[in-house]
């Protein structure tokens, strides 16, 4: 008998330490597969981390949760927030922020956790609310793919906060058909990533005033500078060519307020 209970006992054990093994294991896994996701992601080319360092027309600062590019002139009364694309380091947009800045915008590239906006989609609320910008009568949220979709969501929870929408490559889920932002909604003729269903079908969300273009040339990927993206379709114009034509386009849509 004694030794039938020692028998049983020693299988208890050897079960539990199977158990913990297994758990271990798997916790291991996980872990490791959680590193490989965040450390595979669209990094910023050389040129777009030239545009990093200040020059003659524009300051840039790197704060804990974002990039500022701030013009080098007074009285900047206009501001835009930037939602990165998911899995793309936000500093691939740097070009295109330095464009805007250097026309007289003070521009923010948020820094989202895990480089998804979808898990960080109120990043604009800080910002706004910072005293340190009570300077900026205008804020625009712009974003790009999953970054637009969700600066658009963030915008339809907070109109009263928002005064223009710009949606690269993107779109919103929730409704916006009745707001008074102003909302600029472009895209690509070479963007072989934007699901184009879902891009018609959600484009009642938006405002019937919404000004949507279509850029010749342009893919999803070059909005930033990071390269191809998957499944993407070959642009014909360059990366620089598409954010001058993204600047032009927001400078003659809101030009009335400039």
């Amino acid at each position: 008998m004694i030794e039938n209970k020692n028998k049983i006992q020693a299988t208890k054990k050897t079960r539990k330490l199977i158990i913990i093994m297994l758990v271990a294991i798997l916790i291991e896994g996980t872990i490791f597969a959680a590193l490989l996701y965040i450390n595979d992601y669209y990094k910023a080319k050389s040129v777009a981390k030239r545009a990093l360092i200040s020059n003659e027309k524009v300051t840039v600062e790197e704060k804990q949760d974002y990039y500022i590019f701030k013009p080098n002139k007074k009285n900047v009364k206009e501001a835009i927030i930037f939602y990165p694309g998911a899995k793309v380091e936000e500093t691939a947009y740097s070009q295109l922020a330095s464009k805007f800045a250097e026309s007289g915008y003070e521009f923010f590239i948020v820094k989202m956790p895990m480089r998804l906006a979808i898990l960080k989609q109120n990043a604009a609320d800080d910002i706004i609310s910072d005293k340190k910008n009570n300077n900026i009568k205008n804020w625009t949220l712009m974003g790009h793919s999953m970054g637009g979709a969700m600066a658009a969501n963030y915008t339809a929870g907070n109109q009263k906060k928002v005064d223009r929408l710009v949606l690269l490559a993107a779109y919103g889920t929730k409704d916006l058909s009745k707001s008074k932002v102003k909302v600029l909604s472009i895209c690509g003729d070479k963007d072989k990533v934007i699901n184009r269903s879902s891009l018609k079908k959600n484009k009642s969300n938006l405002p019937k005033d919404t000004v949507s273009c279509t850029l010749n040339g342009a893919n999803h990927a070059q909005y930033g500078n990071y390269g191809k993206q998957k499944s993407d379709g070959k642009a014909t114009i360059s990366a620089n060519e598409q954010q001058e034509m993204v600047l032009d386009l927001y400078l003659g849509t809101f030009k009335e307020k400039n």
